[in-house]
């Protein structure tokens, strides 16, 4: 994992596997946000089972589905409620942490 800090509550990664659930709880994330959509690449790992194992781990885990190139006002919208949900830290991830990056950054410049 390539874990890049955003700010002090945000960070981004590409790609996680239900076995960085628990590198991710220990390194004090107290949730994770899942912004790539399951099938967009055949190696990918459903959510389901990632959620599985941070649910066993005791970290919320949140489905906010982002298509490549296709955000929508709904997306952030849906992001800014699991955002409101968890306290922080966060780790968000898609294929690359662009898209978790890139919705955060809507999402703040919509609040403020």
């Amino acid at each position: 994992m390539d874990i890049r800090q955003i700010d002090d509550n945000y960070a981004v990664t590409g790609q996680i596997t239900p076995d960085d659930v628990r590198d991710i709880a220990a390194a004090g994330y107290q949730a994770i946000i899942c912004n790539r959509p399951d099938g967009e690449s055949a190696d990918q790992p459903d959510f389901a089972e990632i959620a599985r194992v941070a649910e066993k781990a005791g970290i919320p885990i949140h489905y906010v589905p982002v298509v490549s190139g296709q955000l929508t006002q709904d997306d952030v919208d849906a992001m800014a409620a699991a955002l409101e949900e968890t306290g922080g830290p966060v780790l968000a991830y898609c294929r690359s942490g662009a898209r978790s990056t890139n919705i955060y950054g809507i999402v703040q410049q919509q609040k403020g």
